[in-house]
């Protein structure tokens, strides 16, 4: 019948959950490696390359229609990473747009915008 009593049950075939991270002896969890990290970065750019593919930019207001478009990226992405750096890239690719749609109108309208900082391995030695 598929009924069920639990309210966080989904009924819709979303993508498998990562394993939960991994603990050290005392209980805290170990961060992910180098080469996690760079999986996890490499499935989020192609992730996102589709969303652009496709116009979308808000993955989390448009998920219906992110999963529909980009369902292989999206599962690769929730895979590599873990579920609270999924929603933060997803949260922070909506905000760097917002903040270069206001530098762009700051410029239109003859303001001044400084430049981007600059990192400490950029800086002249």
């Amino acid at each position: 019948m598929g009924f069920s009593l639990n309210p966080f049950a989904s009924s819709s075939s979303s993508p498998p959950s990562p394993p939960p991270p991994k603990r050290t002896s005392d209980g805290a969890y170990i961060a992910p490696d180098r080469s996690s990290r760079t999986k996890c970065y490499e499935a989020r750019d192609a992730f996102f390359k589709c969303l652009d593919h496709y116009g979308i930019l808000d993955a989390i207001k448009e998920e219906e229609l992110a999963s529909k478009a980009c369902k292989d990226t999206e599962i690769v992405f929730g895979r590599e990473c873990a579920g609270s750096w999924v929603t933060y890239f997803k949260q922070r690719r909506v905000m760097e747009w917002k903040k270069q749609q206001t530098l762009n109108k700051i410029e239109a309208e003859g303001g001044w915008v400084p430049p981007p900082p600059v990192s400490q391995s950029q800086m002249p030695k």
